[in-house]
């Protein structure tokens, strides 16, 4: 059976669209395509802040509610998430899963405290990958704004491997 989670990116607190994840153009209010969504009666929705790390803020705490408030489904948050304190409120406000990205490559005994803390099942990390100039996929970090020599399948082993109970795979290109 498929299920259909669709990926709403944020930023300051409004949804955009990019393409190749550059140039974001609001679309509108997140939680008026949150009401569209409960109706279309979807499996599950992700919401990423796409600059909350690179501004080095914390995840919208405040927009983490009111979506809570109006989601009739199981919803993920990701941006900005830099400890266990940040999943917990996210956690407590009423969100399912939070998303990791940045700090799953700085950091990734991150993931395994995470997933023994709140169960692998509320982990997910999120890979944005990229081809070089050989057409190989690398993983790219948009905090540095290049590509790394981690190659993705790897990278995702790994984080298996330290709980994360789901990977969001992103392709720049």
């Amino acid at each position: 059976a498929s299920r259909i989670i669709p990926c709403l990116l944020l930023q300051n607190q409004g949804l955009v669209k990019t393409v190749k994840f550059k140039t974001p153009k609001y679309v509108g209010c997140p939680i008026n395509a949150l009401k569209i969504f409960n109706e279309k009666e979807v499996d599950e929705l992700i919401f990423l802040d796409i600059t909350a790390t690179r501004e080095k803020r914390r995840p919208l705490f405040k927009l983490i509610s009111e979506i809570a408030t109006e989601c009739f489904m199981p919803f993920c948050y990701g941006g900005g998430i830099n400890s266990l304190e940040d999943m917990q409120a996210i956690f407590s406000i009423g969100a399912e899963k939070v998303a990791i990205n940045t700090q799953a490559i700085l950091g990734p005994s991150l993931i395994k405290q995470a997933s023994k803390q709140f169960g692998s099942q509320s982990i997910v990390v999120s890979i944005d990958v990229k081809k070089d100039l050989f057409g190989n996929y690398k993983v790219f970090s948009h905090l540095r704004k290049k590509l790394l020599k981690l190659d993705p399948v790897k990278f995702a082993i790994q984080m298996e491997k330290m709980g994360a109970g789901e990977l969001l795979i992103n392709s720049v290109d």
